[in-house]
């Protein structure tokens, strides 16, 4: 049944009519990702990763990432960044606005009363120029013009996404500028490693290799502490339920509605040169087991608390409260204004590069 399933969905996604348009008259289309054990779906509308199958404990193909099955969902869809390529800043800049080089810049807010993700038109609504050398790898590139959402310099932006026989995901991201500028890339994909469609991801068992997470207020706008997770319902350095402490009495997870914070992450602790181990998480129904590495000193963690059942996945399924979660490899959040946060700040001359990968496999 599962592998039918598998099929029906590869036959839906396969419509040209659903992803192949003309948007800001640029051409919108549906690209395969494959190798001998994974696959993905992606469309560089936003440049989404809208699905992803990995074998599950019993060697069924399950898609873990969430997604619509058209191009005409993600615009329409009340959730922006589903699977989304995110920029030029990932996460929050408190009320939109920072300084650089005694010029201050603003930013949309398009969150509350602060930006979010790059302001009112960040990368998730852009349509990326995509070339695909391999079966196995996409090439996204976009140039984000000076001053687009408000942030100063041209932007030269390459993302490349790319699968390996060790079924991992991939996520190598690049940029230069002729102005100092801010950049803060990431990719906003949603889990459910029991498959899209499977219900609450509160019983999933997540570990974040982190001592440390970056508290909020109540704007979700970074205070500047560094805190201990030792002692709080953040403490994730062994395996928790997602679930077992997120209705817990606490200010941070009222603020959040759950978790949507920013983990400081130990540094070199992985079995990959220069990439830190993130995190790992557990499917409790299907024994898929994710392990999160990455360049990026900080991992954001969301546990959908903002989904609402408003849109419809490729699955015929609803996005209903948690039932998905986010893991973002990214620079800490509000960085612009933070003098203690790792710097964003990209100069002429240099190059942004740093890279990610999702590695799946199974927990018998």
């Amino acid at each position: 049944m599962k592998q039918i399933y598998f099929l029906m969905i590869i036959s839906c996604l396969s419509k040209a009519e659903n992803f192949d348009t003309i948007i800001d008259n640029k051409k919108v289309r549906l690209y395969w990702l494959e190798n001998d054990r994974i696959k993905a779906a992606f469309t560089n509308y936003g440049g989404r990763l809208i699905g992803l199958w990995v074998p599950n404990r019993k060697g069924e193909m399950t898609d873990v990432v969430v997604g619509m099955n058209s191009v005409k969902g993600f615009v329409e869809s009340t959730e922006p960044y589903f699977g989304a390529t995110i920029g030029r800043v990932g996460n929050r800049i408190a009320d939109g606005k920072f300084q650089l080089e005694d010029k201050e810049y603003n930013i949309p807010k398009n969150n509350g009363e602060n930006s979010l993700h790059g302001g009112n038109k960040g990368f998730q609504y852009v349509v990326w120029n995509a070339t695909q050398p391999e079966k196995n790898k996409l090439v996204l590139e976009y140039q984000s013009p000076d001053m687009e959402e408000g942030f100063p310099g041209n932007l030269d932006v390459k993302v490349t996404y790319s699968l390996t026989d060790d079924q991992e995901i991939v996520m190598e991201y690049e940029a230069t500028t002729d102005k100092a500028t801010p950049v803060n890339l990431t990719n906003h994909a949603f889990f459910n490693l029991n498959g899209e469609g499977s219900g609450e991801i509160l019983d999933h068992q997540l570990q974040l290799y982190a001592h440390k997470f970056t508290p909020v207020d109540s704007g979700l706008i970074p205070t500047g502490e560094l805190r201990e997770v030792q002692g709080t319902p953040f403490d994730f350095r062994e395996f928790h339920r997602i679930g077992e402490r997120i209705e817990e009495n606490n200010k941070q997870l009222t603020y959040g509605k759950g978790y949507d914070h920013n983990f400081v992450l130990h540094q070199g602790e992985s079995k990959f040169q220069d990439l830190n181990h993130a995190a790992s998480v557990i499917g409790d129904q299907s024994g898929i087991k994710m392990d999160v590495f990455t360049e990026e000193p900080g991992i954001q963690f969301y546990s959908g608390n903002f989904m609402a059942g408003k849109n419809k996945f490729k699955s015929g399924a609803a996005d209903e409260f948690r039932t998905a979660f986010a893991l973002e490899t990214q620079h800490f959040p509000d960085a612009p204004n933070q003098d203690d946060f790792p710097s964003i700040i990209l100069e002429p001359g240099e190059k942004y590069q740093t890279l990610s990968k999702y590695k799946f496999s199974v927990k018998e």
